[in-house]
């Protein structure tokens, strides 16, 4: 008989005051004001790896939600992803008190330049000594795009196709412009690299010109963790050709079952091993020692949700205005396909716009599991086995209470029925996740751009 699969958890947080649960960061003991403080990264650092976790995944955005009452007025008011700091540059001093923590790191292809952007990943897989991944992400909001000088955001799929080439430019500076032997570091000849093993990438596409060279010398992992988030058909495309774990939200465990069988077979028709991707699935958890204690921190955060702040970050994701429609309004008022596939797929069928808020409010995109911690592992691998994922990015109702609560009442239940590790695997984010070394696998089309011992492309 096998041994049960071992269920892997990262932290979901965001630089910013309110992420996902707009309101609670009114709890007397919430940290989220502390989130520009490095107190408050070290801090969340030092619990993720007491209970260890696989990493800190933080999400980004760049740009303000302003589809409400079309204005940034209410994501000011509520704190809802605004103010927000750059997630990259906590990395530094999170690494330094960890020794095996990972560190998810949100970045868009469509408001970075890869030549920059390359750089600034080496620079962190160097510093965390290999535990960096980057979470892939074209993004949706026209604010940022508006901000960055564009005249508004690029077309859905048109953005991917951007994407792939930015990740070809990627691939060509991390794997292929530096020999693996190329800094010699020799002290006699007064050489630190050897300027024959370093080369210029040369490349000339429709949307990126970049002709030097890297300017970082090989990352453990020369190519960081590859994290990606699409969802839609050719978000998942994008995602068996490049990343290695993915982030997938679902209220039901059948359809998130659908999205990880499809996106499994999209790997093995791009020429990988369906096993080369790690699932992780939006989860939120509330847990106390006793079942009626857990029911009683759940009412007493539902009575902190933030309606507006709620409804700010909702219009954002649907792209939908909801300011006009008061909160016991039948959802059926409100024509927004949507929002109303949504409810009814959280089971919601006639709910108002209120109960859209009050349920939804725990979480965009996934389950909430409220109980004891038995009852809370219980959901939790009931959620793994039947879904086919491999992890959860938690959610953090109130931070960092949430987190704390997890790490001290659930981590323990599941050690104890053998669904998770009693000790960190050694190695950089990649091995700790595969098992097969530092580097990207011949399979991946990045190996298309390594150089042989020769200094010749692959």
């Amino acid at each position: 008989m096998s041994a049960p699969r071992q269920i892997r958890v990262n932290a979901f947080d965001m630089n910013c005051p309110t992420h996902l649960v707009a309101g609670t960061w009114r709890h007397p003991d919430s940290q989220a004001s502390r989130y520009k403080d490095l107190g408050y990264w070290t801090d969340l650092a030092r619990l993720c790896e007491r209970g260890l976790l696989d990493g800190i995944f933080i999400a980004d955005v760049l740009g303000v939600y302003d589809v409400y009452a079309g204005s940034n007025a209410g994501a000011l008011r509520g704190g809802a992803q605004v103010p927000v700091n750059d997630p990259a540059l906590v990395v530094p001093a999170m690494a330094a008190v960890t020794e095996h923590l990972g560190f998810g790191i949100t970045a868009s292809t469509s408001f970075e330049h890869p030549y920059t952007f390359a750089r600034r990943m080496s620079t962190l897989d160097h510093l965390t000594k290999g535990r960096v991944g980057w979470n892939i992400v074209t993004s949706y909001l026209e604010s940022g795009a508006r901000n960055i000088g564009l005249d508004g955001q690029v077309r859905h799929d048109n953005r991917y196709d951007i994407a792939d080439e930015y990740m070809e430019v990627l691939y060509k500076l991390w794997e292929g412009s530096w020999e693996d032997d190329a800094v010699v570091a020799d002290v006699a000849r007064n050489v630190y690299t050897d300027p024959d093993k370093v080369h210029p990438i040369e490349h000339d596409g429709e949307y990126f010109k970049v002709p030097g060279i890297h300017l970082s010398e090989p990352s453990p992992q020369r190519t960081p963790l590859l994290y990606q988030a699409g969802q839609s058909s050719r978000g998942k495309t994008f995602a068996a050709e490049h990343a290695e774990a993915v982030f997938m939200g679902a209220p039901r465990a059948e359809i998130l079952r659908g999205n990880v069988d499809d996106l499994r077979g999209r790997l093995v028709d791009a020429g990988r091993a369906a096993e080369d991707i790690r699932v992780f699935s939006s989860f939120s958890v509330i847990v106390a020692p006793t079942a009626s204690e857990a029911e009683e921190k759940r009412d007493y955060y539902r009575g902190l949700i933030d309606p507006e702040g709620t409804l700010v970050l909702w219009s954002g994701w649907l792209g939908y205005d909801l300011a006009p429609y008061a909160l016991d309004e039948p959802l059926r008022h409100v024509p927004n396909e949507a929002m109303q596939s949504t409810a009814e797929t959280f089971g919601g069928g006639r709910w108002t716009v209120r109960d859209f808020v009050e349920e939804l409010g725990f979480g965009a995109d996934g389950p909430n599991a409220t109980g004891d911690p038995a009852a809370v592992a219980d959901q939790i691998e009931d959620w793994i086995d039947s879904t086919g994922a491999d992890g959860i990015n938690l959610n953090h109702v109130v931070t960092q209470e949430s987190y704390v609560d997890f790490v001290e009442l659930v981590v323990p239940e599941l050690q104890r029925r053998g669904r998770y590790r009693t000790a960190y695997e050694e190695g950089t984010l990649r091995d700790k996740f595969f098992g097969r070394g530092s580097r990207l696998p011949d399979t991946h089309q990045a190996a298309r751009h390594r150089r042989d011992p020769a200094g010749a492309l692959a």
